[in-house]
């Protein structure tokens, strides 16, 4: 089993990949936005661009999600929030999904989603 960090501060790495030989198990740290001005729709598209880019790191892209956790700072914004999660998500490979309203660190982030992706072994 090998494990990479990609993005790695000194509190947490943006991405752990694990390969375990006949597949990888890629976890994303919670993705915020980078604009905190932008409102939902704007932040949602902004995190998503972020899980995008990656999961292009490892090899992956979204139709790899297994799992993904969404924290909303307003639950009044799960409408727009999910407007946007519709346009983007592949309706083929739906990942299972929490949708939560919580309190986070910074009172401008409006959204912070983590995901977890698997990628099967070229040719498993």
């Amino acid at each position: 089993m090998d494990i990479s960090r990609f993005e790695m501060g000194p509190r947490f790495s943006e991405m752990t990949v694990v390969d375990f030989g006949q597949g990888k198990l890629i976890y994303l740290a919670g993705q915020v936005a980078e604009d905190p001005s932008l409102d939902i729709t704007g932040q949602t598209r902004q995190v998503l661009g972020f899980i995008d880019r990656l999961l292009a790191q490892a090899g992956a892209d979204k139709t790899h999600i297994v799992q993904a956790r969404i924290y909303l700072g307003s639950v009044g914004d799960y409408v727009a929030m999910n407007s946007v999660w519709d346009d983007w998500v592949d309706p083929a490979h739906t990942p299972a999904r929490a949708t939560v309203g919580a309190k986070l660190i910074n009172r401008e982030y409006k959204v912070e989603i983590e995901c977890v992706a698997a990628l099967p072994k070229a040719g498993a």
